[in-house]
Order: C-alpha cells, then sequence, then structure tokens
C-alpha cells in the first residue's frame, strides 16, 4: 500500500505516517515547514521529505491514496493533483475510521479532559497486556507514537477531536468515527472560529451523541447542564458517571471506596472525573477492576497535563496545556485544592482564536481567581496574525474580573514576573508556547532561585 501525507510534520500526521510505515505502508509526505518534535521523529523513520514545500509531481498514479492535514489549505497544489487524477483522498479521521471498520471503537469526546481519558485508558490496558489500536492527541510515556494501526487489535482507543476534519471537510473528526463505546467528559465552548455561536458548537456534540451504535453505550459526565439534557432520548446505553471518591492525605491522593485505597499521583477533582470515566470503558471492555486500580496507581499523566518541570525544597514548578476558560478554570482548582496553604502563581497564555477574540473573552471571568498572583500574556503579532483587531492589557483584565490578575504582552515582562516571588507552586497553562520561551530553563531558574 503507498499512502502519501499532504502537510506530515502536524503532531498527529507524522505520527499516523510512523504508524503506516510500522505496518509495513510505503509512505511519503510532504510539507511547507516541519518543527521539532516532528523533524526528528520523521528523520529517525526515514520519512522527512528531502525538501519542504509542496510539488505536484510527488502525486502520480501510482498511489493508492492521499491523506489530507488540517495545515494544508483548499488550493494546495498537491491536493488540486490528487483531484485531477482521481486519487482516493482522507481526512485524518476518515482514514482512521478505514483502518478500523472491522474493531470495536472506544471514542472520548468533551470540551475537556479527553486526552487524559484517551491516556488513562490507554495505560491501564497497555499494563494488562490488553492488545489495541490507538490514536491519542498526546505524547504518553510507555508508547513510542500518538498513533497505532494493526490488522489484529480487536479494539482501538480514539481521542475524539471535535475539531474540523480536513480542509476540504468540515464536519468534526469525532463524528466519522461512529462509536460502539463514547465517553462525553462536559461541555464548554471552543473553537469559535468555526462554532460562532455556543449554540452551533453544542450541536456537534447532540450529532455525536445520536451517531453512537444503537448496541453502543454512552458514559457521560453527570453533573454537565448540557448533557443531562442531550442524553434522554438516545437509542444507546446513557450511564452517567461521577467523579471517583478520592481522599488527599499529606499531599497524597487516593483513590477511596469499600475496601480500596490506591495512591495515584495524579490530583483534582477533575482528574477524579477522568478517572471515573477511564473505569466505566475499561470495565466495558471486561477488564476486572482490581486490574484497573493496580495499574492507575502508575499512570504519570499525558505530556503537558499537570507536568512537572522542576522543583525544590519549597517550589514547584508545573506545565499544563489548559487554555480554554473550562479548562483553565478546573485546573487552577485542583491545585489549589491539592496546596490549599501553598502560595499558587498562575502563568496563562492566550494565543488560539478563541482565546484573542474580543467576543470570546468575558467566557474567562473569574477563572484565575483562586491564584494568588495571576498573569494573562499574549502576543500582539499573534493577534495580527490571526487578522483580529488589537487588543488593550486593560480590556483582557477586565474580562477576567478579578483584582489578582494583571496582563502583559511582552516576553520578557512574563519571565521577570515569574522570578520575582520566591516559595509557592508555579502554573503555567498554554496549549502554545509563550512565543518560544524557554520554560525549561526558565522553571529550573525560580526553582534554584535562594528562597531562605
Amino acid at each position: 500500500m503507498r499512502i502519501h501525507l499532504i502537510a506530515i510534520g502536524g503532531a498527529v500526521m507524522h505520527n499516523l505516517a510512523m504508524a503506516l510505515h510500522n505496518k509495513g505502508y510505503r509512505v511519503t509526505g510532504s510539507d511547507d515547514e516541519v518543527f521539532e518534535p516532528s523533524r526528528s521523529r520523521l528523520a529517525g523513520y526515514g520519512l522527512l521529505p528531502e525538501t519542504t514545500g509542496w510539488n505536484p509531481a510527488r502525486i502520480t498514479t501510482e498511489l493508492d491514496g492521499v491523506i489530507l492535514g488540517m495545515h494544508a489549505k483548499k488550493d494546495n497544489p498537491e491536493l488540486l493533483r490528487a483531484q485531477e487524477l482521481g486519487i482516493k483522498i482522507w481526512s485524518f479521521p476518515e482514514y482512521i475510521y478505514e483502518q478500523s471498520k472491522d474493531k470495536k471503537r472506544v471514542v472520548i469526546g468533551g470540551s475537556h479532559g479527553k486526552t487524559t481519558v484517551t491516556s488513562m485508558i490507554m495505560h491501564v490496558l497497555h499494563y494488562n497486556h490488553f492488545d489495541f489500536d490507538y490514536m491519542v492527541g498526546s505524547q504518553l510515556e510507555g508508547f513510542e507514537t500518538m498513533v497505532k494501526l494493526t490488522a489484529d487489535a480487536p479494539v482501538i482507543i480514539l481521542e475524539g477531536d471535535e475539531y474540523l476534519s480536513s480542509p476540504i471537510d468540515p464536519r468534526p473528526k469525532f463524528l466519522l468515527y461512529h462509536p460502539h463505546i463514547a465517553v462525553l467528559t462536559g461541555i464548554a465552548w471552543d473553537h469559535m472560529n468555526v462554532f460562532p455561536t455556543f449554540e452551533n458548537y453544542l450541536e456537534q456534540f447532540r450529532v455525536f451523541a445520536e451517531g453512537i451504535r444503537e448496541d453502543g453505550v454512552l458514559f457521560w459526565y453527570e453533573e454537565d447542564r448540557y448533557l443531562q439534557e442531550m442524553t434522554g432520548g438516545l437509542k444507546c446505553r446513557t450511564l452517567p458517571y461521577a467523579a471517583h471518591p478520592y481522599s488527599n492525605k499529606d499531599g497524597k491522593n487516593y483513590l477511596t471506596g469499600p475496601g480500596l485505597q490506591v495512591e495515584v499521583p495524579v490530583f483534582g477533582n477533575h482528574n477524579m472525573q477522568n478517572i471515573q470515566a477511564a473505569l466505566e470503558v475499561c470495565r466495558e471492555l471486561g477488564l476486572p477492576d482490581a486490574q484497573f486500580y493496580e495499574a492507575i496507581s502508575g499512570f504519570r499523566g499525558a505530556a503537558r497535563r499537570q507536568e512537572l518541570l522542576a522543583e525544590s525544597d519549597q517550589v514547584k514548578v508545573y506545565l499544563d496545556f489548559a487554555h480554554a476558560p473550562s479548562k483553565v478554570k478546573a485546573t487552577l482548582n485542583s491545585f489549589r485544592e491539592q496546596w490549599p496553604e501553598k502560595r499558587i502563581f498562575a502563568f496563562l497564555e492566550i494565543h488560539t482564536f478563541s482565546s484573542l477574540n474580543r467576543d470570546f473573552l468575558p467566557q474567562y471571568r473569574d477563572s484565575l481567581g483562586k491564584a494568588d498572583a495571576a498573569y494573562v500574556f499574549y502576543d500582539p503579532h499573534v493577534v495580527e496574525s490571526k487578522n483580529l483587531p488589537p487588543l488593550d492589557r486593560k480590556f483582557v483584565g477586565d474580562c477576567f474580573g478579578t483584582s489578582n490578575v494583571d496582563v502583559l504582552d511582552e516576553k520578557g515582562q512574563l519571565e521577570a514576573a515569574a522570578l520575582q516571588f520566591g516559595d509557592g507552586i508555579y502554573l503555567f497553562m498554554s496549549s502554545g508556547s509563550f512565543s518560544g520561551m524557554d520554560l525549561k530553563a526558565l522553571a529550573a531558574e525560580i526553582a534554584e532561585e535562594d528562597h531562605t
């Protein structure tokens, strides 16, 4: 099988390329730019394009198909050539479904927590030598790639992203997977650039839920009012779940229950919700509870989820992927719950289309209220690049609505702010890179400061 990937350098696309290479396919690809770590990983597999840029000569009738990544545009020369030649073109989720039509499909959806729930399920199944394929949106310890596709695995675990499938397919990705087992963790408006109203965004989840097979099951978080309204008339089984019972003692976190006390390294109510969702799925797949609890005690988290960057006796510096309002609030609340007596300093980068949009920014109100001091950072050049109206710092601060928030628009200001406090818990939150800041070096400097 010969497959060409247009926009091979994307986070998931380059992992798909490696997965297909591992499957024995002949894989080629192209992109106009390939950044690290995609570049090194593709090179290690012999899959890095020899030259950057688009070249329609790469597209010939010898190809069995083309997979189109989101980074490409509708007028991409290679895409146009494939259309001209009548070559089969798949979006990423279309191809994943094509490869898993005969498998039991487990899809984890929701506005928050889906990467963590997917990672938890993968970790537990892997620990218990369960044969499965997968696709997840973050690198996970113990897994070489973020995508695995084989001929024999009877089950595939899929993170169900609600973003668009490809430049020529505006359907949300998770609508193409048709799950036997599904999870919805909760709904909070995101991706304003493609879902301009909350009702439009909410409708995608309704369609997803209605698309679950009649012989399937949906596990849904019972305290989400939108899911309460949505799940009543579905044809599949619908089973609500709550946060797993837990306790915190001397800074350690335990799953609790009758005859149960299992220490876990993750913390916060939202992660106990994630654990319960993962438990429900593993039960549905036939895994005994005892094997789940033994495995989950060793779960260290997906990359950039409660990731400890540096620490000393009196300082801990964390990085988290939280960026949308509901994620920011839940993440900060979990840190306050874990360290009620410590000072917590929060640093949030807003850089997505939604978070930089004046109409969306009020959604962040009160999200940083639990921090002793909080800084919101944005790069004016990023605002300009997204063709959005300029922001001013006072307006952004007013949208957050609490007096502990300062707003910065220069990277140097942010670095200086992070070095002024001393003892405490430092939480950096972003789905980006803080405009290329060397966060690990900054974290090490914070931890090494003399806090006596």
